[in-house]
């Protein structure tokens, strides 16, 4: 794994709205991938959980309020999934908490042996003290890979709004994985653990827990993505 130097502050400055990280993603797919068509993706259509599967422990999944509703159940951790694949991506989200708890957006994760055992990178959501969100951990294998515990972090970990929506923008390319909370930059690391992979909504196992989560929106930057997940 490979730290790359921290984002300049241009990056921060960046809108935290999904359609204008939409536009900057197609922006950037430009230059990334000269001559290719971006593809933007809603991964969710506002009523329904259609491309969608619930893996892992008892929680609940549902839709409210043009929102999926997750909320803590008996058991593991628990995770909706998409059915479909993704590689190298851009994708904007919105999430709130309505109770205490953890939860994480897994991206380029799998299941091991189809099983309900998921693995892979997670873009930590910590409303804890500790203000981890955004933050990159490996879920089921290696653990923490960027924990936002660095003086260099002050900025991230003050991202984060406890009772409010907050803005999440993950993007990987190749082996580099960005990651930003409303706006400001957390993660800038080289890794290449996963090429692709599933992305997923984690309701962590505990006594409580409620989040919301609306607005999902992937700018697909590969021509290798969208391929159906066994």
């Amino acid at each position: 794994m490979k730290l790359v130097a921290p984002a300049i502050v241009l990056a921060a400055m960046l809108g935290c709205s999904p359609e204008k990280s939409a536009d900057h993603s197609e922006a950037e797919a430009s230059r990334d991938h000269p001559g290719a068509v971006p593809r933007v993706i809603h991964l969710f259509d506002g009523a329904s959980l259609n491309g969608w599967t619930r893996v892992g422990g008892g929680a609940t999944y549902r839709v409210e309020d043009d929102c999926i509703v997750g909320e803590v159940g008996p058991g593991s951790n628990t995770f909706l999934r998409t059915n479909v694949e993704y590689a190298d991506f851009d994708l904007t989200l919105e999430v709130r908490l309505d109770m205490p708890g953890n939860s994480g957006i897994q991206f380029r994760s799998h299941q091991k042996d189809g099983t309900g055992q998921v693995y892979g990178y997670q873009c930590e959501i910590d409303p804890s003290p500790r203000a981890w969100s955004g933050g990159l951990y490996d879920e089921g294998r290696r653990g923490w890979l960027v924990p936002l515990d660095r003086d260099e972090h002050a900025a991230a970990r003050a991202a984060f709004r406890v009772h409010d929506w907050n803005t999440y923008r993950i993007r990987a390319v190749g082996p580099r994985i960005q990651t930003w909370v409303n706006g400001v930059p957390c993660v800038d690391v080289e890794d290449d653990a996963d090429a692709s992979g599933f992305i997923a909504l984690q309701v962590h196992s505990g006594a409580s827990g409620r989040i919301r989560w609306r607005n999902l929106v992937l700018t697909d930057l590969s021509e290798t993505s969208g391929e159906q997940s066994p």
